[in-house]
């Protein structure tokens, strides 16, 4: 199933979203109602996380995966999930391979960008490349984030599987461009209740944090959908999410100074080298048309391949 012209009722599709929308952030706020009524405040960039914590963020990572299934079943009443929120392998094992590598490799490369250009402008604490140990740490690091990786998809296929299929409707520029807004825009405000507890950008105020997360994560998303699109599946933005918030955060602090003060602001790609590394990416596929399904269409079809947009027939968010 793919990208539909048809579309529900107005107010039909609506539900949908609406739906989908408060139950992925009731969600979230109620997992972190424990640590907000505690009082936890994040004060450093090197704190380590404790067992409440993250208990409560492992339960947040799964609103949106279920805010969906939600959705799909008993409001929009459509197929399968994995089909409806393109829960499948890439293709032949040699496909999922390659495109589960993409999705390591690029925000790799954009987190040594973003660290590169810290260290050029002075704002981060280069400390070199550890000759020992460097890949007991990268090994280990792999590893967490592959054990990480089921609740990676508890939130790909709510923004992916989900919500931005719905708001890209029938793939059309102005319908794209509404779509990635508005689904990187849901997705950072959805870590609210993180922000205000110093998650992200611990010791900044509220006001700093939010907007720095907005910029972040509307210039990450499109990220993500292409690593979606290119490969008719949740699965690799999965991956590209899982290091993202793991490994590229624990490049940070190995590649520092050890005891270098860390400001997410100023380094990695939550702070504004990551934003111009991320937006450069960004902007190439954007101007070479990646980031519109139809240019993964099959040569010589004009179809997309299944789940390259998975929208069920007649389910799309907004009438045309």
């Amino acid at each position: 199933m793919t990208l539909s012209t048809r579309s529900l009722p107005l107010p039909h599709g609506r539900r949908g979203l609406f739906v989908y929308l408060g139950v992925a952030y009731l969600g979230m706020w109620a997992a972190m109602s424990p640590l907000l009524l505690g009082g936890y405040h994040r004060g450093d960039a090197r704190e380590e996380t404790g067992a409440l914590q993250e208990v409560c963020i492992a339960a947040a990572m799964l609103a949106p995966a279920l805010a969906a299934i939600l959705v799909v079943r008993v409001v929009e009443r459509g197929g399968r999930i994995r089909d409806t929120l393109a829960l499948r392998w890439p293709g032949p094992w040699g496909r999922t391979f390659r495109s589960c590598l993409m999705a390591f490799a690029v925000p790799c490369g954009l987190t040594t960008a973003a660290l590169a250009l810290g260290t050029l402008a002075g704002r981060y604490p280069f400390g070199g490349v550890p000759g020992n140990g460097l890949g007991g740490w990268a090994a280990g690091a792999v590893l967490g984030m592959l054990v990480s990786l089921p609740l990676f998809f508890g939130e790909e296929l709510g923004w992916q599987g989900y919500l931005f299929p719905r708001l890209a409707g029938d793939g059309g520029r102005r319908s794209l461009v509404w779509a990635y807004a508005v689904t990187g825009a849901a997705f950072a405000l959805w870590h609210l209740p993180t922000l205000l507890m110093g998650g992200q950008y611990p010791g900044r105020p509220w006001y700093v944090s939010v907007p720095a997360m907005l910029v972040s994560c509307v210039l990450v998303l499109p990220v993500f959908t292409w690593l979606r699109l290119r490969s008719g599946s949740v699965v690799p933005a999965v991956v590209g999410h899982a290091f993202v918030s793991s490994m590229s955060v624990g490049m940070v602090k190995e590649f520092a100074e050890p005891t270098a003060a860390l400001d997410p602001l100023h380094m990695g790609m939550t702070g504004w080298p990551g934003w111009i590394a991320t937006g450069a990416f960004v902007a190439f596929l954007a101007l070479t048309g990646r980031l519109r399904p139809s240019f993964h269409a099959r040569p010589g079809t004009g179809e997309l391949p299944a789940g390259h947009m998975d929208v069920p027939p007649g389910r799309t968010a907004r009438s045309r």
